[in-house]
């Protein structure tokens, strides 16, 4: 994992507490748009839900990067991609 971060050059590990887990963390915009989407756009090959998970995913990154998450609408949008993300997924 920590080999991940540096290849990455983004993020960071978290302790899962009282677990011996960690999780990787990217918290700025800029790296998730311009490495992490990519990352997964050039070299992954998503099917299924995940694909459509991935393609909701990208729509916020874009709404985010885009300043869409500071206005009320634009926060309703990313909350309704949300709840139909993962398990929620018809």
């Amino acid at each position: 994992m920590n080999n991940l971060v540096k290849y990455l050059d983004c993020g960071k590990l978290r302790e899962v507490v009282g677990r011996p887990a960690v999780y990787r963390v990217v918290d700025k915009i800029s790296d998730i748009d311009s490495k992490i989407v990519p990352l997964f756009t050039q070299n992954a090959t998503l099917k299924g839900n995940k694909n459509l998970d991935f393609v909701d995913f990208c729509k916020v990154v874009l709404s985010v990067k885009n300043k869409g998450h500071l206005t009320t609408e634009g926060l309703e949008y990313i909350k309704q991609i949300k709840s139909g993300m993962n398990t929620k997924r018809n």
